[in-house]
């Protein structure tokens, strides 16, 4: 005896199960039709339209899902790496001068400096650029050169990053620049260097005065 299955077999099995696709829609969104003559559409049609569309969907959100944990787990990771050597730090004389390097080194950027400023030089710092700098704010942009020049000293680069903090009796400056005019233009996210200034401000805190 024969258990090998016809299509009368399949019609008629469907025929007594109707609900059969409704838990399997995936399947539907597989199948060929034959499409309706004209302009006509069945709702069968549609359905299966439909389910290959959000079917498209979620495969494209599933692409950025898997892109951007691929991207924040290059973040993290390199931000770990950062934090490690801040919080490792023996002395201001050392925090000062390897978190530029770190900057630099583990975020690839083009230059990174931390500077600190009495409130008379910071006054100047001001004059100079016509900028104000209050603690806890974050600058993003490409600023003009003479500007730039001032704070990096470096004519090269185009778009910056500068976020305050105070420190002690002094003001402190994270200053991060690219090459790039159109790198940092001032509509990024400010959450994650305004995180890298805050640590290195608890830090810095922890020395003595």
């Amino acid at each position: 005896m024969s258990n090998k299955i016809n299509d009368k077999d399949v019609e008629l099995y469907l025929l007594k199960n109707t609900d059969f696709f409704l838990t399997r829609e995936s399947i539907v969104s597989e199948l060929n039709f034959k499409h309706s003559p004209g302009k006509a559409e069945s709702l069968l049609e549609r359905q299966v339209r439909k389910l290959r569309g959000e079917q498209k969907d979620l495969l494209n959100s599933l692409s950025v899902f898997l892109s951007n944990a691929s991207e924040n787990e290059d973040l993290f990771s390199k931000s770990k790496a950062l934090i490690l050597k801040v919080v490792t730090a023996k002395n201001e004389d050392t925090l000062i001068e390897l978190m530029p390097k770190s900057l630099k080194k583990i975020f690839e950027v083009d230059a990174a400096y931390l500077k600190f400023f009495t409130n008379n030089e910071m006054n100047s710092l001001e004059e100079s650029t016509g900028m104000t700098f209050s603690a806890g704010e974050t600058k993003y942009g490409s600023f003009a050169n003479e500007k730039i020049r001032i704070l990096f000293g470096d004519d090269s680069i185009k778009s910056v990053v500068i976020s305050v903090f105070k420190n002690k009796n002094k003001i402190g400056l994270l200053l991060v620049g690219s090459k790039d005019n159109t790198r940092y233009l001032g509509n990024e996210d400010t959450t994650f260097i305004e995180f890298i200034r805050d640590i290195t401000e608890a830090k810095l805190k922890t020395f003595p005065a």
